[in-house]
């Protein structure tokens, strides 16, 4: 089987990362997988991203224009808005090459407009790394506009001037007539493309982000301590603060809230915040802080998630975060809200705890309860990593796209209705 898969980039941000991630396990298990990007840094041959200058010059002016085009929209949501607008030469490149199935990504804006996206004369397996498809321009969103259709009579009364979002949804009913089999890496964001109504009627299956569990795993933790410059004694809680302390999406107010209910019952407890240098006046957590700044390579980040005790991710809505896949391949649990693609990676007093959404005052608990008990907590090491290796290995992965791959050209073989599926909804209209 042959694949061509696009995706923005390789290795610049976490959907790339899993694109990429995604393309190494399916050649690793003898699929014939090409991963085509406009932005390529991992220097891998199997990668192709634009050869003439001119193209690379487009890659990035089609990103400026976008956001450009983008500013037309005040909103309070602080989320990313693609539109989508610029078309590319994507859609004659893919349909010129020899490819069983076109693998989407992470396509928005800098890659594809949104007609381009429909213009495909293959099968087209599309994976979500947000909710940006059956939205309007937004990523992700707490508004409930996608499940209802885009009507000027349900804006959000944060919004204003021109409707991008219902721009941008409308261009997408027109544009996409044939049905795509969509892959969500959460059973949240596959449950979302059900209620949606965009796509509630295309073939959705989940499919975890994969990674290589071989290098992937735990080092000594004393070593990796020693060798991250971190303390040797106490506790060790992680995590990711990459200029993301101003998006409500990732609950660090949720976080600072749980550190104040921990103080005077966590002794010995230090943090340890990846993605960020130390500020010139560091807030005070109640705990001692470590900052390790942007760690780029595997190596580094398989020491950290060894080092850690524990990592937090106290997301209010997040689809499935690599951090967490990685710290449970590492053998390192991991302390979470029950939402979104969390609960598929954390289960609940198995691999870590899933507190309730978005209690601090549980999450806190979390976090006593996976540190407080030395037996417990090796337990729990124990089967995060075999959970990881298990449910995210690249042969496991590997394994389910193949599945969805060959129900992808069987579906597109007996051609179903290119005027589009059943009736929409009236509150689609």
């Amino acid at each position: 089987m042959k694949i061509l898969a696009l995706s923005h980039s390789d290795v610049s941000g976490g959907a790339a990362r899993a694109a990429y991630r995604i393309h190494l396990a399916l050649r690793a298990s003898g699929v014939d997988s090409t991963l085509l990007v406009n932005e390529a840094k991992a220097g891998d041959w199997t990668v192709q991203g634009p050869v003439r200058r001119i193209d690379r010059v487009l890659a990035k002016l089609r990103g400026f224009l976008g956001g450009a085009v983008t500013s037309l929209l005040e909103t309070a949501n602080p989320v990313l808005h693609s539109p989508s607008v610029l078309p590319s030469s994507w859609p004659r490149r893919l349909n010129a090459r020899e490819a069983d199935v076109v693998h989407l990504h992470w396509i928005q804006d800098e890659t594809m407009s949104v007609a381009d996206v429909g213009r495909s004369s293959k099968p087209v397996v599309w994976t979500l790394h947000d909710m940006w498809a059956f939205c309007g321009a937004e990523h992700y969103t707490e508004e409930f506009r996608w499940r209802e259709g885009y009507r000027r009579d349900n804006r959000p009364s944060c919004e204003s001037g021109f409707d991008l979002n219902l721009w941008t949804w409308r261009r997408k009913r027109r544009a996409w007539r044939r049905p795509m089999h969509i892959v969500t890496p959460s059973r949240w964001l596959a449950a979302c493309v059900k209620e949606s109504a965009l796509m509630g009627h295309w073939p959705v299956t989940v499919v975890p982000n994969p990674l290589d569990t071989e290098v992937w795993r735990p080092i000594d933790k004393a070593l990796a301590r020693r060798l991250s410059g971190l303390p040797s004694d106490g506790p060790l809680l992680l995590f990711c603060a990459s200029g993301e302390e101003h998006d409500p999406r990732k609950g660090l107010d949720r976080l600072q809230r749980a550190l104040a209910c921990l103080r005077g019952r966590a002794f010995g407890l230090r943090l340890v915040v990846l993605g960020r240098k130390a500020p010139k006046n560091p807030p005070d957590s109640g705990f001692p802080l470590h900052y390790v700044g942007y760690l780029h390579d595997d190596i580094s980040l398989r020491l950290l998630y060894s080092a850690a005790d524990a990592l937090a991710i106290p997301s209010r809505q997040d689809n499935l975060p690599n951090t967490g896949v990685e710290s449970l391949a590492c053998g390192t649990p991991v302390v979470a809200f029950d939402s979104g693609g969390l609960p598929d990676i954390v289960a609940h007093r198995q691999t870590g705890y899933l507190a309730r959404a978005f209690c601090p005052e549980d999450f806190a608990e979390g976090v006593r309860w996976v540190l407080e008990n030395a037996e417990r907590h090796r337990a729990l090491c124990l089967n995060a990593r075999r959970k990881a290796v298990q449910r995210f290995s690249y042969p496991v992965v590997a394994a389910q796209y193949r599945d969805v791959y060959e129900e992808a050209t069987h579906r597109h073989r007996i051609g179903p209705c290119l005027d589009g599926a059943p009736e929409r909804p009236p509150s689609a209209s």
